[in-house]
């Protein structure tokens, strides 16, 4: 086999540079490849929610793989603050192209035998219409955990967001997203000590 060479990974290594909330002060500073980390597994979650509570039949696996994958062209556009990116259709319309474009450009730094592996988690119109509600359900969600960390460190810049926010989730009406505000957000505003209190209380009971 020829020798392959390839900078896809050496992009995505660097979304750990790109910051989110760059319009805010920021108590705790908040990353991409984190972000993407945590609505991968806020994703899966909901996704098994789906299946177990409320008769879904969606891939679990994949869906929380392309969560992971969700935000990467970032690594190109960087992040795009939420109020610039819906201050007209203009701007959106414009910003649409231009992460479409950065998606090519990203299958294309990868060999070619693996590009329609990678297809459906970088190109978001690939994605089933079932796991994009998911992912982007997870992507609200992780919003407004960190809001919630921000205002619990006294941070006041998060107040709108957070409530805005709040609104948006309730508004998807979508059942595992309400058992997860209510079974699991709940506790990220605990303390360390607060947290093992509440898992001595939980330890034996089902859910």
């Amino acid at each position: 086999m020829p020798a392959i060479s390839s900078s896809f990974y050496a992009y995505l290594s660097r979304l750990r540079w790109i910051k989110r909330w760059g319009l805010k002060r920021n108590a705790h500073e908040e990353n991409v490849m984190e972000h993407s980390w945590e609505v991968a597994v806020i994703a899966h979650t909901l996704a098994l929610i789906k299946n177990r509570y409320f008769d879904g039949q969606l891939d679990a696996n994949a869906v929380a793989t392309a969560a992971l994958y969700h935000d990467v062209t970032e690594v190109i556009t960087g992040d795009l603050p939420t109020p610039i990116k819906y201050y007209s259709p203009a701007i959106l319309g414009a910003y649409k192209q231009i992460e479409q474009q950065a998606e090519t450009e990203l299958l294309n730094l990868l060999p070619d035998a693996l590009r329609e592996d990678f297809r459906s988690f970088i190109q978001h119109e690939s994605l089933p219409d079932a796991h994009q509600q998911i992912i982007k359900a997870a992507d609200k969600i992780s919003a407004y955990l960190k809001c919630q960390a921000e205002l619990k460190a006294g941070n006041t810049e998060f107040e709108m967001a957070a409530a805005q926010l709040a609104q948006n989730i309730h508004e998807l009406q979508q059942p595992e997203v309400v058992f997860f505000m209510q079974a699991f957000a709940p506790s990220c505003g605990l303390t360390l000590d607060g947290l093992m209190q509440k898992s001595d209380s939980e330890k034996g009971r089902n859910l």
